[in-house]
């Protein structure tokens, strides 16, 4: 009859720790900011316009040029983040081996104060030695956070078509 009263208490022992267990669990889950990257832009500039507008300058997803290497006199990568609390960015992009950084940001600290924010580094005399996918990383408080490939190509590698049209669809 003890054993079965002593088991009794040790699930209900156990139930509540576990209970404890998940309620603990969910606070940590609230405290740790909840961030969100919702877009990267790359492109030539960004502008502050009147009324805390941003403009984009020349947005483009790779990079098609006549020959390699291509130098950008400015180059500009915009993560639009959503969530909250303060972090630290960096953005790099890597050459297409991935051994090496082709550009590296300075960290920058930026904070979701109203549900969303954007972080703007920006990367000046850019040269692109040779054709291929490079990688943009985007790290947030030094953990990579994000990649996407950048293809750079010159006109060379791009295939012919077979028939040219001036239509426009």
């Amino acid at each position: 009859m003890i054993s079965r009263g002593c088991s009794r208490e040790r699930l209900r022992l156990t139930a509540r720790a576990s209970k404890l267990i998940s309620m603990e669990a969910v606070q940590q889950q609230e405290a740790e900011p909840k961030l969100e990257l919702v877009y990267t832009l790359l492109c030539d500039d960004v502008r502050l316009e009147v009324g805390n507008k941003l403009s984009y300058m020349g947005v483009f997803q790779s990079i098609i040029v006549p020959q390699l290497p291509v130098w950008l006199p400015k180059l500009a990568v915009v993560n639009h983040w959503r969530g909250n609390g303060a972090h630290l960015s960096e953005v790099r992009i890597l050459m297409p081996d991935r051994q090496q950084a082709l550009v590296v940001s300075q960290p920058a600290r930026f904070e979701i104060n109203q549900g969303s924010a954007d972080n703007i580094s920006f990367f000046v005399n850019v040269t692109f030695p040779v054709a291929g996918e490079y990688w943009v990383q985007t790290l947030v408080d030094s953990n990579l956070f994000e990649e996407r490939g950048l293809i750079v190509s010159d006109q060379q590698l791009i295939a012919p078509t077979d028939e040219a049209s001036d239509a426009v669809n």
